[in-house]
């Protein structure tokens, strides 16, 4: 029996759909209902252990309102439209609680008030380290 690895690409496409997903607010269910596929393959492509076909990826990007190239930037030598996160800060904005800070972070109206809770988090981080 032939231990199945994931190919980087595959799994950086993956971690492209599910941070863009999150980022929409969209869940695997509702991804998977237009894509035609079950939640439970969604995970699977998120995770990179399963390949996404040419055309699926298409319509993934239609639907995450991406250009396709979206999911390879920053891959072999693609550029990538803005500056490259760290992987800890991709890791963590592919979480539900990156996506939830991301998203009321930019809701806040000033830049003072923005400031303000970084101060206030850097703080809290520093008297816990």
């Amino acid at each position: 029996m032939t231990t199945k690895t994931m190919h980087p690409t595959d799994k950086n496409v993956g971690n492209r759909v599910r941070s863009r997903r999150m980022a929409m607010g969209m869940s695997q269910t509702d991804l998977g209902d237009a894509v035609g596929v079950t939640f439970q393959q969604i995970q699977k492509y998120e995770k990179g252990t399963n390949r996404i076909a040419a055309s699926r990826l298409h319509r993934l990007a239609e639907l995450l309102k991406v250009d396709p190239a979206f999911f390879f930037e920053g891959e072999m030598g693609q550029p990538a439209h803005t500056l490259s996160s760290p992987d800890y800060v991709t890791e963590f904005l592919a979480t539900s609680e990156g996506t939830a800070l991301i998203n009321a972070f930019g809701r806040m109206p000033t830049a003072k008030l923005r400031r303000n809770v970084i101060a206030l988090v850097q703080a809290i981080a520093d008297r816990h380290s």
